[in-house]
């Protein structure tokens, strides 16, 4: 096994990371850039806002409202400020970039994929049903406490699935050894596994329908009356409840049950007028996740922006197909089933957006190796305005819509009283939302984020594992099948 950098050492590392500066305690006044609030309110041009404490104190028109008397002030004439954005659905501590295993998983490892986060604007990030329940707490509360240094805020759902299957045959890997799944077969048993999540004061609860087979024989799928009797139960709690499901039938079956977060977008089949309703008449919050099979960004797309923090040999590998999941290299040309998919979301895309799906964004970055945290969030906003979404409508699904779903009410939007989380960017993402992508400095609780460090260490890091592991690749072996975690 690996050794792991101990806990305590990334400790004694985050004690030696500078506070603030003291202008940023004080307060500092920004003006002169079009500020994007995040919601339905139109963009302020020729902005002002005033950041103390890690709040925004004041915000309007340039020339409404006054800085304070000594206080430092910044212009960001011709620049665009945004909110943070805020990922409602990824897989985080697993993934090592050249290499994919339940070995990577360490709190230092969560940190790396936060700070990646945090590094690409992204200030809240929530994993979906993957973290054993009391070291996801752990973490939680050590951020909490100010023991890590600036990274995106780190948030976690209890994840359920049906015995063997629920994680796909890669994240399996890593959720079995460690037990991170709770695995139910009968109402019941769903059930005291709610109630179990509830007792740790967890608000967020995934499930599997998938039976997903995993290579290890047959599986059943999570039948209708124990996801009925999950989502029933965790109503009652007061917990959100998001259902994985990628058919037709099965996401009928978990909005038709009022599940309040349907994750994934049909690409196999097209909605129909029966699925179109229940949609209307549930409107739940809809998660598509799509960009994980898209791989444009390495053919034909924005490299530098994701190369900056990733060593050459893993873009060249991705470029060739050479991913957990093979795939055509960039020379290959579509292939039908490509061709198929594609067709499929430009016809269901909108028909989830006009029948009332509110769409909340997530990547499912960590997922797989090599699709991984920051870019992965850039390229599936674009997604959303490559298939019909305007760019506001694509800001607001990124930023306050996810806040909503995460239960934040202090951040997700430019607003009075609201953590000054936010983004400034050389070039207007209503015009173009690859301008997203144009960040010139990210802001935490109204602290900058030194970035150019943060560069130099990824990029480091990441040829470091590449040297170490070059003798070790070769195809991946699973772990052998671990118990179901008790109930």
């Amino acid at each position: 096994m690996r050794a792991r950098w101990p806990y305590i050492l990334a400790s004694l590392v985050i004690l030696s990371f500078p506070a603030s500066s003291p202008s940023q305690s004080q307060g500092v006044f920004y003006e002169g850039a079009r500020l994007i609030i995040g919601d339905t309110t139109p963009p302020l041009e020729n902005g002002a806002f005033l950041v103390q404490n890690g709040r925004i104190a004041a915000i309007g028109q340039r020339g409404t409202i006054k800085a304070p008397a000594g206080i430092a002030r910044m212009d960001l004439t011709g620049k665009t400020v945004m909110p943070a954005m805020n990922n409602a659905h990824m897989h985080i501590g697993y993934e090592g970039y050249v290499s994919w295993d339940v070995e990577n998983h360490s709190p230092e490892n969560l940190l790396d994929h936060l700070e990646r986060e945090a590094f690409f604007g992204i200030g809240a990030a929530m994993t979906m049903g993957d973290q054993p329940i009391a070291f996801a707490l752990k973490f939680q509360h050590d951020q909490t406490a100010g023991k890590f240094p600036p990274a995106a805020r780190f948030f976690f759902a209890a994840g359920m699935a049906p015995p063997g299957g629920g994680p796909d045959a890669l994240l399996i890997q890593g959720t079995a050894p460690l037990h991170a799944v709770y695995e139910v077969s009968s109402p019941d048993e769903a059930v005291r596994a709610v109630r179990k999540i509830a007792a740790a004061k967890i608000e967020q609860l995934k499930f599997w329908v998938d039976n997903r087979d995993n290579n290890r024989g047959a599986r059943k799928k999570m039948p209708p009356e124990v996801y009925r009797a999950l989502i029933e139960e965790a109503h009652k709690h007061g917990m959100t409840v998001h259902a994985h499901a990628t058919n037709l039938q099965d996401q009928k079956g978990v909005v038709q049950a009022g599940v309040d977060v349907l994750v994934h977008t049909l690409v196999a089949e097209k909605l129909d007028d029966e699925f179109l309703a229940i949609l209307r008449e549930k409107k739940p919050y809809w998660v598509p996740v799509m960009g994980l099979a898209d791989r444009a960004e390495f053919c034909d797309g924005d490299v530098p922006f994701i190369a900056q923090v990733m060593p050459d040999s893993v873009v060249a590998d991705i470029r060739a197909g050479k991913t957990w999941l093979p795939s055509p290299p960039c020379s290959a040309s579509p292939t039908p089933q490509a061709a198929q998919r594609d067709e499929n979301l430009r016809y269901n895309f909108p028909k989830y957006l006009a029948s009332g799906a509110r769409l909340v964004f997530g990547t499912d970055a960590g997922v797989s190796q090599k699709y991984s945290y920051g870019f992965a969030e850039h390229h599936e906003i674009g997604m959303y305005v490559k298939l019909g979404m305007t760019p506001a409508e694509a800001i607001i699904a990124s930023t306050s819509r996810p806040a909503e779903l995460l239960r934040l009410k202090d951040t997700g939007s430019l607003a009075k009283g609201k953590r000054a989380d936010f983004i400034v960017l050389r070039a207007n993402p209503l015009e173009d939302i690859r301008n997203t992508r144009e960040i010139e400095d990210v802001y935490l609780a109204g602290v900058k984020l030194d970035r150019a460090p943060l560069r130099m260490k990824f990029k480091q890091a990441l040829v470091d594992r590449d040297a170490m592991h070059a003798k070790e690749k070769q195809d991946y072996v699973p772990h052998p099948p671990s118990s179901p975690k008790k109930l």
